[in-house]
């Protein structure tokens, strides 16, 4: 999604947006489910004009390197570090290489945000490409927190999850906030106490979202 009147000579922000499991596909609409109203309002158009990146992962992959045990939920899952990038993971950088170099693009203000299988993208895309995100949002999310400090100081990140949540445990956001903030991060941490799994529902309604992501700016 380009910006109301974009304009070629003029440089905008650039959003990635990592949708959940429930909406992997090959249509390029089901990842639109969640999250893509919000961006795409009137209101957030004119307030923050940006780029908009929708990406959508296919059924049988992930964002993240993840080993998940599905016999009881909420689910139990690892995270390896010591694998290359899955195939979707690895588009979406070279996709988010490909638009950092276009003039049009804010170098400055590159940001990334996700939900769910989302969320632990967001923390393995930081991990794996530091330097470029100027803040991140991450969603019901998961990772491995040793990965923090390869960012934690450098990227502010605002988590959200719901106490209720019966599929991604709220301590894995737990954890990756205690990592943040041993490495020296200052991590937002929203935890709903009487959300579940669908903590994105009350993340998009926060006012000071939007203005918090976009007020920051790469140093």
């Amino acid at each position: 999604m380009m910006p109301d009147n974009f304009d070629e000579t003029k440089q905008y922000p650039l959003l990635l947006f990592l949708h959940g499991a429930a909406e992997r596909s090959n249509d390029n609409k089901a990842q639109l489910l969640h999250g893509s109203k919000f961006f795409a309002s009137k209101k957030n158009r004119r307030n923050f004009p940006a780029i908009v990146i929708f990406p959508q992962c296919p059924k049988e992959s992930y964002w993240a390197n993840v080993l998940i045990d599905r016999t009881s939920y909420p689910l139990n899952i690892d995270f390896p570090t010591n694998y290359a990038p899955t195939k979707p993971m690895k588009s979406v950088m070279m996709l988010m290489d490909d638009f950092a170099s276009k003039p049009f693009v804010n170098k400055n203000q590159i940001y990334v945000a996700g939900m769910s299988m989302g969320g632990m993208g967001t923390f393995e895309i930081l991990y794996r490409k530091p330097k470029m995100f100027a803040a991140a949002i991450a969603i019901c999310g998961a990772g491995n927190p040793k990965t923090t400090v390869f960012y934690a100081k450098t990227t502010p990140l605002w988590v959200f999850h719901g106490a209720k949540d019966n599929v991604v445990n709220f301590q894995s956001s737990v954890e990756m906030v205690e990592g943040l903030k041993k490495y020296g991060g200052k991590p937002i941490f929203t935890l709903y106490p009487n959300q579940s799994h669908n903590s994105w529902d009350a993340a998009f309604t926060e006012p000071k979202l939007l203005p918090w992501l976009f007020s920051n700016i790469k140093k």
